[in-house]
């Protein structure tokens, strides 16, 4: 393969050829960068570049390696880290002006993790102001653009993850989620991720002052956005390693044992009176059909509540975030975050006082519901989203922007305030009368059992084919 075509390959493929020496970790970064500089201007994913940093590592590695050193199962793989995550030495800004210079004093568990694998971070990226939209946007950085077309909005809040991966900039692309934050990305670029449950991957940030609410502890968790779901099978059991900053992680294998066959699937279309779109119908059909035929057993029945559970869980969090955040914003945030997050309190009705704290309770009868029913089938799948991707700032258009971004999006939300794993993977390319866009579906399961999800996300993967061989073809000229 040419050298500028190196970014093309998965990180399984790169680690496979850097690890046997068949291609350097010099030429395998450079290419990424190359592809950086190529697409970057245009989209804004990656607001800090580390190149030079990142060729310093990949020199390095390649001499380990040459020394007979051994290699990790990430040697030499092109990373990027999210901006809302400590990487030593640069700032954690979290998309806000006022914390531009935030600088990290230590690496989080996630990148220390990453690294110690042999991955190559190659640059951090966009986030919009405070992480908590579900598009990409800030004063600081400005805004990252969707490579299908800038009728879609790339996703948030690990929007410049989502887009880095999907365009090639990266082979694998760190994000965290507290409500969608891995799986809005994946959806409105067809990119592949899992959301880990409660407790999965370590998580601490050294250059914070206080710790997090415990909601935002609980449902906030780190994780990848990959263009196939091979790689998340490659990169999830580095990135689950012990790390004791974390006091509540559970160091559980990857697979921790194994499944019988078939897995039963629960499938749903049910999105709870919002208006299911025909294209979304056909992906969840054509995930169905994937996984019918890769061996599972699908039936159609309901699973437990989503749409309560989801409903109560966010107004939960907006209560802590009401107490814990609002000061925070009001001081630091721009105008147009101040207005979405007092559409966030219309929207999701915060839960405060000793509502609150019987609402936290009542979360364990919900986990359960949903624990037992896993025990019949495994694995859930449904929509993600029950419409195509929104537009562009469509969560600053009032009630109703926010309704059509949130407020429908109960499957999201409702797995983390659950704690429960969910992949989401592309299952159709729509031609919409705005252009090509692709729809992902979501496949939820059992607690500690993210690989079961990411294997269902490989079966249909197998089916539908990878999402970014589309969309490299009409970017040969970045729109």
């Amino acid at each position: 393969m040419d050298n500028g075509e190196i970014w093309r390959l998965d990180a399984a493929e790169q680690s496979t050829l850097t690890r046997a020496g068949d291609l350097s970790v010099v030429e395998t970064v450079q290419s990424a960068i190359d592809r950086m500089y190529a697409l970057n201007p245009t989209l804004n994913a990656i607001v800090e570049d580390l190149s030079v940093q990142a060729l310093d590592r990949a020199d390095f590695l390649d001499a380990a390696r040459a020394r007979g050193e051994p290699t990790g199962p990430l040697h030499g793989v092109p990373v990027t880290i999210k901006v809302n995550v400590d990487q030593k030495g640069h700032a954690t800004t979290n998309g806000v002006v006022a914390l531009k210079d935030v600088i990290a004093p230590d690496d989080a568990p996630v990148v220390t993790n990453l690294l110690n694998a042999g991955a190559v971070v190659i640059g951090r990226t966009n986030t919009p102001e405070f992480s908590f939209r579900a598009d990409t946007d800030n004063p600081l950085y400005g805004r990252t653009h969707n490579p299908w077309g800038r009728h879609i909005s790339p996703g948030g809040s690990s929007g410049g993850a989502g887009v880095a991966v999907m365009t090639g900039m990266c082979a694998l692309a760190h994000g965290n989620d507290i409500g969608g934050s891995l799986r809005f990305p994946a959806a409105a670029n067809g990119a592949v991720t899992v959301k880990p449950g409660l407790g999965r991957v370590p998580a601490w940030n050294p250059s914070q002052k206080a710790e997090r609410g415990l909601l935002a502890q609980s449902m906030s968790v780190q994780g990848l956005i990959t263009r196939s779901a091979a790689d998340l099978n490659l990169a999830m059991p580095s990135l689950i390693a012990h790390d004791p900053r974390d006091p509540f992680h559970v160091p559980l294998p990857w697979r921790p044992e194994n499944t019988g066959t078939p897995l039963k699937v629960a499938f749903t279309k049910n999105t709870f009176g919002y208006a299911l779109h025909p294209e979304v119908e056909k992906a969840l059909d054509t995930a169905r059909d994937a996984l019918i035929d890769a061996g599972y057993a699908v039936e159609e029945v309901e699973p437990p509540d989503v749409f309560e559970c989801g409903r109560i869980g966010y107004r939960a969090l907006m209560g802590e975030v009401l107490t814990l955040m609002k000061g925070d914003v009001e001081a630091a945030g721009s105008q147009t975050i101040q207005q979405i997050f007092a559409t966030y309190f219309q929207e999701f009705p915060p839960i405060e006082g000793q509502d609150l704290i019987q609402a936290l309770g009542q979360r364990s009868q919900y986990a359960r519901e949903w624990s037992l029913f896993l025990e019949d089938y495994p694995l859930v799948l449904s929509p993600f989203l029950p419409q195509p991707f929104f537009k562009p700032d469509r969560d600053t258009e009032g009630a109703e922007g926010v309704h059509e971004v949130l407020g429908c999006a109960v499957y999201s939300y409702a797995m983390n305030y659950l704690g429960l794993p969910a992949a989401c993977v592309p299952a159709r390319l729509a031609n919409l009368p705005q252009g090509l866009q692709p729809i992902n579906v979501q496949i939820a399961s059992r607690r500690w059992r993210e690989d079961m999800a990411v294997d269902a996300a490989a079966a249909i993967e197998s089916r539908v084919g990878r999402m970014s061989d589309h969309l490299w073809n009409k970017l040969d000229v970045p729109n």
